[in-house]
């Protein structure tokens, strides 16, 4: 199966110089858009970025989701209206809003964007936060009722009623009457226990991020033990940042002047903010960097740096176009065929991503070609 690529769209705003810009982690934050070289996360940008995104042959965009972002159904829904074939992985939470609803609004996005939709289910990994929005569950409850919320509405887009009494969720004939022509494709995390479990049983891609490839292989090797014992298959994923240049040199050179403009402090509040964090896969990114500037490039072109400061996914691909094209395809030896890619700031970085990792990718034969997004059945 060839390489997929997709981009990110950086909703809690972007920046030249602050690696903790994208960070959707963490139930403290202060946002700030008073340096030069920060941007606010307008339609405007985040609609070129996406246009950006598109015209160099990315297939999908990753919208994030915590009190953080901008409110990823609503962004994407404005911009399915200023492009025409990039898909956007659209960050939700389950709990928050019924499942009957996550459904319809589901089946309404395919329609108006001409199914593009695709949804990364995030269960949420601060306690603090969840709570701000009325979610008092703890961790393995939560994915718990993930497990529930994903059976109703999986079973309400065939267009059938559906009756369900689970733990957490409880529908009496729960109904899309005009459900999606295309479901879209659901993507799940975690590197907890419950998280395999959930993602082995429900999801169509699971999604790790970017840790040294043995480390890869083991929780995809979990999780397709489970995915056996739930008698399903799935497709896997990576979330990582990019940092691609000309040469290696200059991408060095590009990761050692980002790590330069974050003072001591800076990485102390980020860490301990991330310390608060229940989320196993948080934790593993914590332990790559160790708090510390030191002995970050934690195997060939994969650099822990950005994770000093910035929640979630913390690694990124670093050096010559060919390098990390290289590093795409080792880990798509692994198993993994989708890449979700990042890098500041973020329209900037999608073109020397997509004008020499792309083209990398291709003379290597890894990459198809940009794939419409699927169309409705014609009637009979």
């Amino acid at each position: 199966m060839p390489v997929s690529l997709h981009w990110f769209l950086p909703t809690t705003g972007d920046s030249r110089t602050d690696l903790s810009k994208g960070n959707a982690v963490g139930a403290k934050k202060h946002l700030d858009f008073s340096g030069a070289s920060e941007r606010q996360p307008t339609v405007q940008y985040i609609g070129q970025i996406a246009r950006t995104a598109e015209q160099l042959g990315f297939e999908a965009a990753l919208t994030p989701t915590s009190s953080w972002c901008e409110d990823a159904w609503v962004m994407t829904a404005a911009l399915s209206q200023v492009t025409e074939r990039l898909r956007f992985l659209v960050a939700f939470r389950p709990g928050l809003v019924a499942p009957t609803l996550a459904a319809q609004m589901a089946a309404t996005f395919q329609r108006v964007s001409g199914n593009r939709l695709l949804l990364n289910v995030v269960t949420g990994g601060d306690d603090v936060e969840q709570r701000r929005f009325g979610d008092f569950l703890g961790k393995d409850d939560r994915y718990a009722r993930a497990g529930e919320y994903l059976e109703v509405v999986r079973r309400a887009w065939e267009g059938a009623p559906v009756d369900f009494d689970g733990r957490f969720i409880r529908v009496e004939g729960a109904h899309v009457p005009n459900p999606p022509d295309v479901q879209p494709g659901i993507y799940l995390g975690g590197s907890s226990p419950p998280a395999l479990e959930v993602a082995a049983r429900y999801a169509d891609v699971y999604l790790t991020w970017g840790e040294p490839p043995a480390q890869v292989a083991e929780k995809i090797a979990r999780v397709r033990e489970a995915a056996d014992r739930a008698g399903r298959e799935l497709r896997f994923g990576i979330r990582l940042h990019a940092i691609s240049r000309d040469t290696s040199e200059e991408a060095w050179a590009e990761a050692d002047k980002l790590l330069e403009g974050i003072d001591e402090a800076a990485i102390a509040r980020a860490q301990e903010t991330l310390r608060g964090s229940q989320s196993e896969g948080q934790k593993r990114m914590l332990a790559l960097n160790a708090g510390t500037k030191d002995g970050l490039e934690i195997y060939p072109n994969l650099w822990a740096g950005v994770g000093l400061v910035r929640g979630g996914a913390g690694t990124a691909l670093v050096g010559s176009h060919e390098e990390v094209a290289e590093r795409i395809a080792e880990y798509h030896e692994l198993g993994l065929d989708e890449f979700v890619l990042s890098g500041y700031p973020h329209l900037e970085e999608a073109y020397r991503v997509g004008e020499g990792v792309i083209p990398a990718l291709r003379r290597r034969g890894l990459l198809a070609e940009p794939q419409p997004a699927p169309a409705a059945p014609v009637p009979a």
